[in-house]
């Protein structure tokens, strides 16, 4: 009996692995849950990644969940990028729209009151030298605390033109 439970089990786990098969350009992705479902202005997430192929242009994408009682229809956030060398061009800041300004819809994909959104924040990014980069991210709204937004995310895919 143990041994047809497992068995079923391994059956279960290649099923899972096949269904969710990675993105084959997804070189990275990682999120990071708020405590209280709400981001501080002191908690300044931070991702490291790693790059190997310096000749390839890549997309980093910031991930944002966020609850539809989010107070705002925008969010600022500000990231800085380091590598093996130092200091990867200036700071950034980008404005991320959650809502529609003029209806109040959620923007992106959810159920019931918590939704997914993700942006593209630098497109085509050239990393001159193989290794780690971190990337952290700030909040730039003019309130400390900012309940409803639950996470935030990198994901950072090779750049494929779109035919």
């Amino acid at each position: 009996m143990n041994q047809r439970f497992a068995f079923r089990a391994a059956i279960v786990a290649v099923l899972l692995c096949v269904l969710s098969a990675c993105d084959p350009n997804r070189v990275f992705e990682q999120n990071i849950d708020f405590p209280n479902n709400s981001w501080d202005v002191q908690q300044k997430p931070s991702f490291t990644f790693a790059i190997e192929d310096t000749t390839a242009l890549y997309d980093v994408h910031f991930n944002v969940r966020h609850a539809s009682a989010y107070g705002y229809y925008n969010l600022y956030v500000k990231h800085t990028l380091t590598g093996p060398a130092g200091p990867v061009g200036q700071p950034g800041l980008h404005q991320m729209l959650l809502m529609d300004p003029k209806t109040g819809e959620p923007k992106g994909s959810g159920t019931g009151d918590i939704y997914d959104i993700q942006f593209l924040a630098l497109p085509k990014q050239h990393f001159a030298k193989a290794g780690n980069y971190t990337l952290t991210l700030e909040q730039y709204m003019r309130q400390d605390q900012l309940p409803g937004l639950m996470a935030m995310g990198v994901e950072v895919t090779k750049h494929v033109e779109k035919k």
